[in-house]
């Protein structure tokens, strides 16, 4: 999806200024499927000597996916390994490295290996859990309105899997969203529905 950087300017603004300042922060980049949230880190990839993480490379595996775990609002994702295996890792200032896990099959890609660079961004929905939102020194909440995030999901993944995001994925995320008010933590919400509009 082809986004316009400027509405994403404050986020970049937020994110010169810190790195003038000699921080090295970590920004999350939560909210809505299909919002513009790889894009948004995929820009600041571009204009930042900065590492990115995904948090599609850690959503929970099949055999901790028990009913108790996915009751709770966010426990599809396996917080407890991105905090363990990212966040510590990235706040030692030291190299690093961490296996993305493919939900396809159930197993483990290869390690990624990670040299530290002055921002980080953890690109995703679920990245503002309350089990990881400290260790955050910027967050923004992407949201786009319901049509055009149909639209959006249909183009870019089809109409089987449009099907599977409004069964499963969107009834989880906006359950998500809602019990743990995620929009109402960030320290911005930008709407990219009208990035659709000529």
């Amino acid at each position: 999806m082809e986004l316009p950087f400027a509405v994403f300017f404050p986020v970049l603004q937020e994110a010169q200024n810190l790195l003038e300042a000699g921080e090295k922060p970590i920004f999350a980049i939560d909210g809505r499927c299909a919002s513009g949230k790889t894009s948004l880190a995929a820009l600041l990839r571009a204009f930042f000597p900065c590492n990115v993480f995904h948090m599609d490379d850690f959503f929970l595996p099949f055999d901790l996916r028990t009913e108790d775990r996915l009751s709770a609002p966010g426990g599809n994702v396996h917080y407890e390994r991105f905090f363990s295996e990212v966040l510590i890792p990235i706040c030692s200032g030291q190299p690093f490295s961490y296996q993305p896990f493919c939900c396809k099959d159930g197993s483990f890609g290869s390690s990624i290996q990670v040299a530290p660079r002055p921002l980080s961004v953890v690109e995703g929905a679920y990245s503002m859990h309350p089990a990881l939102r400290r260790y955050y020194g910027q967050s923004v909440f992407l949201t786009v309105s319901p049509e055009i995030q149909q639209s959006r999901i249909l183009a870019r993944n089809g109409k089987e899997t449009l099907r599977m995001f409004n069964e499963r994925w969107i009834p989880l995320e906006e359950r998500y969203f809602a019990e743990l008010q995620i929009p109402g933590v960030c320290s911005e919400v930008i709407d990219t529905s009208l990035l659709d509009q000529d």
